[in-house]
């Protein structure tokens, strides 16, 4: 996930890197098949998004024994190469260049190089660059190998005591208030949990549009500093979360999880609703019986209660 820092790392055991060239340890095709001659490998890798000691044993031997690592940030990736000892070289891989080193990366797999992709923390392509890459390996048959780790996304609905499934993740808000409010309107109407990333620089901004838009008494976790030392979280509905944080500066990284909007309440069943269900279940051409279940399911209502209905609505003929 982008803008991660590499915040408090617990240092794990030393990994001296494989000789340059072998394949890493636990890095074969997922169907446990050799690639095919003179193909590389990409392998999409998790780093930790807080905490350093949250990069896997295989993490490591994967990033120790590739011939590059591709990463948004070279500088904030070498940091956590360096704390593991590693020296594999860092190579850019960002929105701005992303069209044009595609080619020459697809060539290098081509000709047999092993490469991973890792974002700034977390898990890569979940609001970063990568997507196109991993899209024109498998165009070109390429295998294309997870290394899955940490991300802010499964991380926050596992701690947010919000329903977890079905959830939707809609990554960074837009930076205009008019994009943001068009966003987020769309969201509005999904019976679903919501994640999104917000920015620290626009974070009361963004809040009081969540607010405006799904409704300030949705439920909501902000959880800030994931993993790190200062983890937190501001639990209560969007519009508490939102008066909470006015007037505070925002420090730290910011993922907000929104519970589904409260379920619209059914129409209550009258006679005449009862009759209008009965002739369009009849309409379409079912059967009197078939069509009597067919309008108890559309009303919500046990059969019975819809023979009742149907009694009253003859009785006030």
């Amino acid at each position: 996930m982008r803008s991660r820092g590499p915040g408090s790392g617990v240092r794990g055991p030393d990994h001296s890197p494989p000789p340059a060239g072998t394949v890493p340890e636990g890095a074969s095709d997922t169907t446990g098949a050799a690639p095919a001659p003179g193909r590389g490998r990409l392998f999409v890798v998790a780093t930790p998004i807080g905490n350093l000691g949250d990069l896997s044993p295989r993490a490591r031997e994967v990033l120790a024994g590739v011939a590059a690592v591709l990463a948004e940030d070279t500088r904030r990736i070498r940091k956590l190469l360096n704390h593991f000892a590693i020296k594999t070289p860092a190579r850019p891989l960002h929105e701005h260049n992303e069209a044009r080193e595609v080619p020459r990366l697809l060539a290098e797999l081509a000709a047999g190089a092993q490469l991973a992709l890792v974002s700034d923390a977390g898990t890569p392509l979940l609001a970063d660059p990568g997507y196109r890459l991993v899209r024109a390996c498998r165009e070109h048959g390429i295998p294309v190998l997870a290394v899955p780790g940490p991300s802010a996304v499964p991380s926050a609905l596992a701690v947010a005591g919000l329903p977890p499934i079905p959830f939707t993740f809609a990554g960074f808000l837009p930076a205009k208030a008019g994009a943001r409010t068009t966003a987020l309107e769309t969201l509005a109407g999904l019976p679903h949990t919501l994640v999104l990333f917000l920015s620290p620089h626009r974070l009361v901004e963004e809040l009081a549009a969540c607010a405006d838009a799904l409704g300030a008494g949705r439920e909501a976790a902000l959880l800030a500093e994931l993993s790190k030392l200062h983890e937190r979280c501001e639990w209560g509905t969007l519009g508490e979360v939102r008066s909470r944080l006015a007037g505070v500066t925002p420090r730290g990284e910011f993922t907000l999880v929104v519970g589904p909007p409260p379920a619209a309440a059914a129409p209550v069943a009258t006679p005449a609703l009862a009759r209008a269900a009965l002739d369009r279940a009849l309409a379409s051409g079912l059967p009197l019986a078939e069509a009597r279940r067919e309008a108890a399911r559309r009303l919500g209502i046990p059969r019975r209660d819809l023979y009742a209905l149907l009694q009253m609505d003859r009785s006030e003929d």
